[in-house]
């Protein structure tokens, strides 16, 4: 029953409900509860499809196959966006240049692409992989002696990039690989 007040003259006036105003404020409010939860729903299904293409790229070395390697141990692509290799701190182009730094002119090894190179969920690259034992030891001795590093950028097919080291199991998440000049990117 709708409640009454009182008009100016004194007289108790019945007061009306106006139902097309109550249902627009009942509309609007149910149409902004959609809006939440359709926004929460896309938050979630974002993280799934993340979850999805997650790749998870390490490097290390096989003593046993004499080489350094890279592997991606994630369940989507990893999409290799940059590759930095220093010796004593300074960059370095090419495994020649790195050889030749590390007073290694004739060692015989062969090597793979990884810069702008695609790694498949399970995909191993050897990245470069020597023909002789004796010659392996002596890198791997001199990488360590020298401080060897070697870093990749690389992201997902949703954009999301890491950078991680070799042979020193450590990935970090960054909004963008960085940009570096050419003379300091790796060309294997």
């Amino acid at each position: 029953m709708p409640e009454s007040a009182p008009n100016p003259d004194g007289f108790m006036q019945r007061r009306t409900i106006r139902w097309d105003a109550l249902a627009a404020i009942i509309a609007a409010l149910i149409g902004l509860l959609s809006l939440i939860v359709a926004g929460y729903t896309a938050h979630v299904q974002r993280q799934q499809v993340s979850a999805q293409v997650w790749p998870y790229l390490i490097g290390g070395n096989s003593s046993g196959a004499r080489e350094l390697l890279w592997e991606n141990k994630g369940v989507g692509p990893a999409i290799i966006r940059q590759v930095s290799v220093t010796v004593g701190g300074k960059p370095q182009r090419n495994w020649k240049s790195v050889m030749q730094v590390m007073g290694f002119p004739k060692l015989d090894y062969y090597q793979s692409t990884l810069a702008g190179n695609v790694l498949s969920p399970g995909e191993k690259l050897d990245w470069i992989k020597f023909n002789d034992e004796a010659d392996y030891r002596a890198f791997m001795a001199a990488a360590q002696r020298v401080n060897f590093e070697a870093v990749t950028c690389y992201c997902s097919t949703l954009g999301e990039c890491w950078t991680t080291q070799l042979l020193v199991f450590s990935r970090q998440s960054v909004r963008r690989c960085p940009a570096s000049p050419e003379s300091e990117q790796f060309r294997d």
